[in-house]
């Protein structure tokens, strides 16, 4: 079946959700005790499709924070969208951009919602959803056709008592409960040692990778990374300040560990930047952090055509958000673990909206229903959230 991508939007309603973590989430730039994000609701015809904007509280990793989207929301957004009928997902994605320089946690709050209601008017998944729109992109089947579960990977953050023994615990739980692939946060000052105790923790062929989020710099800590070739990691996960892809290409022609872009992947306009510098031949794609799946779809084409490594990432989102890229990650340019995680990695028992359940062999399943609303859990979703906006019937 094809996808009905008309849309009218007769309302937009906002709800802000409240998940506090079960442990407090550190990295590099900031602390994090809890998740929250705006849900954002478009209503059609009487469907409901449910969208996840996620940015940060402060703005340690993207300009954006929940205050600033709510307010575009609030100023543009609804003003601008309620009432009107657009004929398909992309003419949706070119209105969110008329106009909005950047923005793209508050794009892919929006953007999502309308999957959801095209997901559920065409009676098909987002992962069929997805494949249709890639075979109409005209990629090669063999990157078109999704798999029914994703492997997992874990990313523990920087321990607050700052002790490599408390990082291998960490690990030792995390790898027997099956997660495939282990990332550890590190920053200058904790690195190297870190590194020692994780590759001791997961054992020499595990796979293992890093996540700096751009806090070294190139000339002043590049005997760090040079030391930290000899663990045997899969890759270093935007090591170097988030505009600068010059030096990430420097870095990668001087050490033997591959680089990996998060950050400074804002669009496909940058992995185009990426591929010509040689800054990296691995990206990682959080569906948040690039204004939503048009723009991760444009993205996925630029890998598969250049050979490209991807893998997905979260903020992490609650359920809610996290289908989009359990979804996207089951298509075969993603070769790597994905930072989706089981709902109780992150959330005390009963918290999220939408539970994720990992199995015992470190897989989750991907999404096989027709829109968000067939797995939310409404109790919970209202406990933990309230409305905030509100504009239209309904």
């Amino acid at each position: 079946m094809g996808l009905n991508e008309n849309v009218r939007i007769d309302a937009i309603r906002v709800r802000e959700l409240k998940l506090p973590f079960r442990v407090p989430f550190r990295i590099s730039q900031g602390l994090m005790p809890m998740r929250r994000s705006l849900i954002v609701e478009i209503e059609s015809d009487g469907v409901v499709g449910y969208g996840e904007s996620a940015p940060g509280e402060e703005p340690f990793y993207s300009e954006e924070t929940v205050g600033t989207v709510r307010t575009l929301y609030d100023e543009l957004f609804l003003p601008r969208l309620v009432g009107r009928s657009f004929s398909s997902i992309d003419d949706f994605d070119a209105e969110l951009r008329l106009g909005v320089r950047g923005n793209p946690f508050a794009r892919t709050g929006m953007e999502n919602a309308y999957w959801d209601v095209v997901c559920q008017q065409s009676g098909i998944s987002l992962t069929e959803a997805i494949a249709d729109r890639m075979r109409s992109m005209g990629l090669p089947k063999e990157h078109a056709e999704p798999s029914g579960q994703i492997p997992s990977g874990v990313s523990i953050g920087i321990p607050e008592d700052r002790q490599t023994s408390t990082l291998a615990c960490s690990i030792e739980e995390y790898l027997a409960e099956g997660y495939r692939r282990v990332k550890i946060k590190i920053c200058p000052g904790w690195d190297v040692e870190a590194c020692r105790a994780a590759r001791e923790a997961t054992g020499e062929d595990f796979p293992l990778w890093t996540d700096a989020n751009a806090s070294f710099r190139l000339d002043e800590h590049i005997d760090i990374f040079r030391a930290m070739d000899d663990f045997g990691l899969l890759f270093h996960e935007q090591p170097l300040h988030y505009t600068d892809l010059l030096e990430h290409a420097r870095l990668a022609k001087t050490i033997r560990t591959p680089l990996c872009l998060d950050e400074s992947l804002k669009d496909a306009r940058c992995g185009r930047q990426a591929i010509e510098t040689g800054a990296s031949k691995i990206w990682n794609i959080k569906v948040q952090r690039i204004g939503g799946l048009c723009e991760a779809l444009r993205i996925y084409e630029l890998a598969v055509r250049n050979n490209i490594a991807l893998w997905g990432g979260t903020m992490p989102e609650s359920g809610i958000g996290s289908q989009v890229i359990l979804a996207l990650a089951a298509f075969p340019a993603f070769t790597y673990p994905a930072d989706v995680e089981s709902s109780s990695r992150w959330y005390k028992p009963g918290y999220d909206p939408v539970e994720i359940t990992m199995a015992t062999d470190g897989t989750i399943a991907t999404p096989q229903f027709a829109g968000v609303a067939e797995v939310l859990d409404f109790d919970r979703y209202e406990k933990f959230s309230c409305e905030v906006l509100r504009r239209g019937r309904g």
